[in-house]
């Protein structure tokens, strides 16, 4: 009796912490039941829990009792289990990092009962994304997604520690706030007492940041709970987290620098280096050479403008094109000239789905050149275009003959496809790049005004400032993105501290002295109180866990992600709620029409 109550103080040990210096001691494990395997004079099971696996071996004629016990453990049962480490001897699985030991049980108990599992946990995972989803808290004990999660741990922990040294403060701000609509849509909160007044939960904490900028607080960091109720891609998820960064009196390079000291050492956590300075390429240069604002430099295929070689040929598409002011661009692909007719209808269709009437190809075989276009172009001009694509022999180049801003994405897709199907992107390289110099304002041609790339609050250029009413579309923004092999991971930008500016760019946006005081008075309030010049940044933290677990989606480390639908179908939200809770909030939902 008094050696088991010696027993019942032990330690609870982790199972993935044991090794060879526990052999000899007698440990005490809890833990889910991974595998049973019986052996007839020997059962062994595995157990399993956030820190790892470890073997735990019964002998049944030594410990008839504890066998009894184990009859009826099944997978995913939760088990103590009290024993001594032992050496494997010769039976070492190298597999395992507690492969030179086992548990010799001399006791177990069983701690709670599982029913039969909706998909299996050990091993290749069978189940669908929605089914996964429904079982979220099954899906959570594989191993795969909790190493994603103790990284993701580890990640926050070392940028919190970074800006720490780095003199920012940690400040909160509001969850919930007003609704200042520009872009996405807001999630709405009803008041119960101020019936008919909304707050709104915060896309970004954007305005809150600056202002403790001008509170003189000078170096702000946050990690950030956002939301936003937009149409949802494979990338985002409704509600997601940024480290949002504010500082005041920066110029463009402190935060480059800011973030790459940052980058250096966060991403040694996923093995990757980040090699600093990174490189800059202004917008307009990232557009027209690689057809996208967030290129992929792991690989070449860069785009070329055919314009002024093909715009006097034969082929009355290229002088119609180029006539209307539209490009010919294109880039060749090393060692695709043998790509079947369905391949190229394929790209083709890629680049219809992206507005372009189709694809043109070019390609160099035996030494001849020729065009998808029988006798449209002259030897002269096939060579010309060859050339500036860097055509070489059986390569093969797609042209595309359409406006700017159609041909630039569309050869963008097209790009990335092409680098995917040749298998082009070298395995284990990576590549981190600033875009600079974006546009400040973009014209929608349905609403017929001008809207902010960014945000309302980045700062114009100031060598562009005297074409700001007259030609908003060149003007340029003191913005910038970082991006790693093709994935934006983070955007920001100088922001006004002039109340007069701020107020000069509303007017550009259509935004009225009596409308900006409505939704931002407090805000332009603010900048006429000594608003010091800053800047600032917002990083994704769920994009870049998934960089740094090499995970497919965000919602491999996002514990309890929605479904493209933005529904968690685990609680089944959103919901309907009880009548008298939307009486009390003075809310009454309209029926739906039926067509």
């Amino acid at each position: 009796m008094a050696n088991e109550e010696a027993q019942e103080v032990l330690p609870r040990r982790g199972a993935g912490t044991l090794g060879r210096d526990d052999i000899g001691r007698t440990v005490r494990l809890q833990a889910w039941v991974q595998r049973r395997r019986d052996h007839g004079g020997l059962l062994f099971l595995t157990l399993r829990d956030r820190s790892g696996i470890a073997q735990v071996v019964v002998h049944p004629d030594d410990r008839p009792e504890v066998a009894a016990a184990l009859e009826p453990v099944r997978a995913e049962w939760v088990v103590e289990v009290v024993g001594e480490v032992i050496s494997r001897n010769e039976n070492v699985n190298r597999e395992m990092a507690t492969g030179e030991i086992e548990v010799a049980a001399t006791r177990v108990e069983i701690l709670s009962r599982s029913e039969p599992l909706p998909f299996v946990l050990d091993g290749k995972i069978d189940a669908s994304d929605e089914t996964r989803l429904r079982y979220r808290y099954l899906d959570l004990r594989r191993p795969e997604l909790q190493k994603n999660f103790l990284l993701r741990d580890r990640l926050t922990h070392e940028v919190r520690n970074y800006f720490h040294e780095q003199g920012f403060l940690d400040v909160e701000t509001p969850i919930l706030t007003r609704s200042t609509p520009e872009g996405a849509r807001d999630y709405l909160v009803p008041s119960r007492v101020r019936r008919g007044s909304f707050y709104a939960l915060p896309q970004s904490p954007q305005l809150f940041k600056q202002i403790l900028m001008v509170a003189g607080f000078e170096k702000y960091v946050q990690i950030a709970r956002c939301f936003r109720d937009e149409d949802l891609r494979a990338d985002r998820q409704p509600e997601f987290t940024q480290v949002d960064v504010e500082m005041s009196f920066p110029t463009e390079e402190t935060i480059y620098a800011l973030i790459e000291g940052l980058f250096a050492r966060v991403f040694p956590l996923g093995g990757i280096e980040a090699p600093i300075p990174f490189p800059r390429m202004k917008y307009a240069d990232a557009m027209a050479r690689y057809g996208t604002d967030r290129p992929d430099l792991r690989f070449g295929l860069e785009i070329a403008d055919l314009s002024e070689q093909l715009k006097g040929s034969g082929f009355r598409a290229f002088q119609e094109t180029v006539a209307a002011g539209g490009v010919i661009r294109g880039f060749a692909v090393p060692g695709a000239a043998e790509a079947s007719r369905k391949q190229v209808d394929g790209w083709s269709e890629i680049a219809r789905k992206n507005g372009a009437a189709g694809v043109l190809t070019l390609k160099r075989k035996n030494g001849e050149l020729s065009f998808q276009v029988k006798n449209a172009l002259t030897p002269a001009e096939l060579e010309a275009a060859a050339t500036a694509l860097g055509l070489e022999e059986g390569g093969l180049a797609l042209l595309i003959a359409a406006p700017e801003k159609v041909a630039a994405p569309a050869l963008g897709t097209l790009r990335l496809e092409l680098a995917k199907t040749f298998g082009l992107i070298p395995a284990g390289k990576h590549a981190f790049l600033w875009v600079t110099e974006f546009p400040n304002f973009e014209f929608d041609a349905d609403e017929k005004r001008w809207f902010a790339v960014h945000h309302p609050f980045t700062s114009p250029d100031p060598r562009d400032l005297d074409r700001m009413e007259s030609d908003p579309g060149a003007v340029r923004a003191r913005a910038y993105d970082v991006v790693f092999d093709g994935l934006e991971l983070g955007g920001g930008s100088i922001r006004m501290h002039d109340s007069a500016l701020q107020s000069r760019v509303f007017e550009v946006l259509g935004i009225g002295a009596e409308e900006a005081k409505a939704r931002f008075g407090f805000f332009l309030d603010a900048l006429r109180y000594g608003a010091p010049p800053h800047g600032g940044i917002a990083l994704g933290l769920d994009r870049l866990a998934m960089v740094l677990a090499s995970a497919s989606s965000l919602r491999e480390v996002i514990a309890f992600p929605k479904t493209a639908s933005a529904t968690d179908l685990m609680t089944e939200a959103p919901s309907e709620v009880d009548g008298r809770q939307l009486r009390e909030l003075g809310i009454q939902v309209a029926a739906e029409k039926k067509d």
